[in-house]
């Protein structure tokens, strides 16, 4: 059984679409997946179980990058295909069966327009799949030592940003001394150009208590 899952060019997006694909995963342990996704996106995916292939989707001018996907794809008789960037991709493709995000509401969260894709609710959570590599990374930069508390204080649009003062007394009220997480550590999360976002969080805390994985 093959499952082709086309799945989102931003990091946060793909990670709200690890649950559908975790889901189909149990569900049909057998099958070999291929995985389209974004630059940024695609090695959240690199340890997924049953992974036959990983294609990266780099945009390009007039949308070039769906002919240049459908012709890696074109070639297979998939049973399943998963299109969560709602192209034309998959009415080209010969598939047993087409699951095509559509318009959705913006009010409503993404993994329950998820979830409903295939009929599920509650919808299923995200999962993080990792190797032996990625844990020795993981290990590498964040030292042992307390609890840690990850927030990401960043976002890509202006319209989806916190106030990056709502982020720092967030993080003072949950390592406060009678707080639930008051021996914890604060991993702060975001990539490099998104440092200026990140910075009023870290001002804000013991430097002893930060872990920086801006750019990380």
């Amino acid at each position: 059984m093959r499952i082709l899952f086309v799945t989102a060019t931003r990091i946060g997006d793909a990670v709200l679409s690890t649950g559908l694909l975790s889901h189909l995963i149990a569900r049909f342990p057998a099958a070999r997946l291929t995985i389209a996704a974004g630059p940024a996106a695609a090695p959240l995916f690199a340890a997924v179980p049953g992974l036959e292939r990983l294609i990266i989707v780099q945009k390009q001018r007039w949308a070039l990058h769906w002919p240049a996907l459908y012709a890696r794809t074109a070639g297979r008789r998939w049973d399943i295909v998963v299109d969560l960037r709602g192209s034309a991709l998959v009415w080209l493709l010969w598939a047993r069966g087409r699951f095509v995000i559509g318009k959705g509401d913006p009010a409503e969260h993404w993994v329950r327009q998820l979830g409903r894709l295939l009929g599920l609710d509650p919808p299923p959570s995200p999962v993080v799949w990792t190797s032996p590599v990625h844990d020795r990374a993981a290990e590498a930069l964040v030292p042992p030592g307390s609890p840690v508390l990850a927030i990401g204080p960043a976002a890509n649009w202006r319209g989806k940003q916190w106030r990056a003062e709502r982020f720092a007394e967030l993080a003072q009220r949950l390592t406060a001394s009678d707080a639930p997480f008051a021996a914890a550590r604060v991993a702060v999360l975001a990539a490099a150009h998104e440092r200026p976002q990140a910075m009023p969080l870290i001002a804000a805390l013991p430097p002893a208590r930060v872990i920086d994985l801006v750019g990380r």
